[in-house]
């Protein structure tokens, strides 16, 4: 079977499952000129922080159009979904509720604790939004994985007693990483790679922010299952065990056979960088904030300081020490986050001071 027909097919498969029409596709894709002169390479950026649905788009709503649709076809009012307190997939998650008449409830891990006297960020639009915001803090004892599964075992608690009382309720985990969530983006590598066929580019790798895991699993198995463009590299905003991989590629797999295609995936395919999270999540460090301000003030482009900063601070190491070959062509996955610009200063850290 030739790549067309191996797209053709995905295309069928993706066609066939509920989809709730939420965002703005495809989205764009063009080359950063100035930045791809300066650095030596041919940089291009895939924007989907243009993807909807309110001022701030991002790479959720690829994933909530199916989250969203799976849960009408379910018959369900309300849906549940965790992150952290500035998490944009629980905002969006919010967003895409109220599109479409359903009640959003979240459960949010305190990471960097909220001032009540002074909301900003994504927690500001969850209150605005309506959202029933509920914050758990972390105990001393407990680690981070700790949290988040105590934060979802709450959840699922209230999810139940909201049942018993006749409700349909749909449960979403951390950024939409579920194989439903992670199929759109093996929709996402579909439209990248006809994009760049009508552009006549081809580029060798695609960087993106990888946090949950779920748009990263997307990806590859899009990769895997048309066996043709370019790799895929996640760079980690948070810390990662060594089973991150074989988590992603188990995601991956079962978002292939939720689609209903027989192509597999194994760790080995995935290309995760683990070198630009410290000190850790929704904590600033110097290189990705030196790499927003670059972006910032060559292309006018706003990223953030807790992905896509991140991400492209990767990207441009990579270009600085060779790992990408002067000349080659390069795709920048922009997931969104602006609203992180907004947040609280813990997680700036010194973005504005130079």
């Amino acid at each position: 079977m030739n790549k067309m027909n191996k797209a053709e097919q995905l295309h069928a498969l993706l066609e066939k499952k509920p989809r709730a029409k939420l965002g703005f596709f495809p989205t764009p894709l063009y080359k950063l000129e100035r930045l791809s002169e300066q650095l030596g390479v041919q940089l291009y950026i895939k924007r989907d922080d243009f993807s909807g649905m309110s001022l701030f788009g991002g790479n959720k709503i690829r994933k909530l159009e199916y989250l969203i649709g799976d849960a009408q076809e379910k018959g369900c009012d309300t849906v549940f979904t965790y992150g952290a307190t500035q998490s944009n997939h629980a905002m969006q998650t919010v967003t895409a509720c109220r599109r479409v008449g359903m009640e959003p409830i979240l459960y949010l891990n305190a990471y960097v604790q909220p001032d009540e006297k002074d909301v900003r960020s994504n927690m500001l639009l969850d209150r605005i939004l309506g959202a029933q915001v509920n914050i758990i803090p972390g105990l001393p004892e407990e680690t981070e994985a700790q949290t988040e599964e105590r934060c979802h075992q709450l959840g699922l608690e209230h999810a139940a007693r909201l049942e018993a009382q006749g409700h349909r309720c749909y449960d979403v985990p951390m950024g939409g990483a579920s194989p439903v969530g992670s199929a759109a983006f093996i929709g996402g590598y579909l439209e990248l790679m006809q994009q760049c066929e009508a552009a006549g580019i081809a580029p060798t790798r695609v960087y993106a922010a990888t946090g949950t895991g779920g748009t990263l699993a997307g990806l590859v198995a899009g990769h895997q299952a048309l066996e043709a463009g370019p790799e895929i590299v996640g760079v980690a905003v948070s810390r990662k065990d060594e089973g991150y991989e074989g988590r992603c590629a188990a995601l991956a797999n079962a978002s292939l056979a939720w689609l209903g295609s027989d192509v597999r995936v194994t760790a080995d395919d995935f290309n995760v960088d683990r070198g630009y999270f410290e000190p850790g999540y929704e904590q600033p460090n110097e290189a990705a904030n030196e790499a927003i301000r670059l972006l910032a003030r060559t292309e006018g482009l706003l990223t953030d300081p807790v992905y896509t900063g991140k991400a492209l601070a990767g990207l441009l190491d990579h270009i600085r020490t060779g790992k990408i070959r002067s000349g080659e062509t390069v795709v920048f996955w922009h997931t969104g986050g602006a609203t992180a610009l907004f947040a609280e200063q813990a997680i700036l850290g010194n973005l504005a001071d130079k």
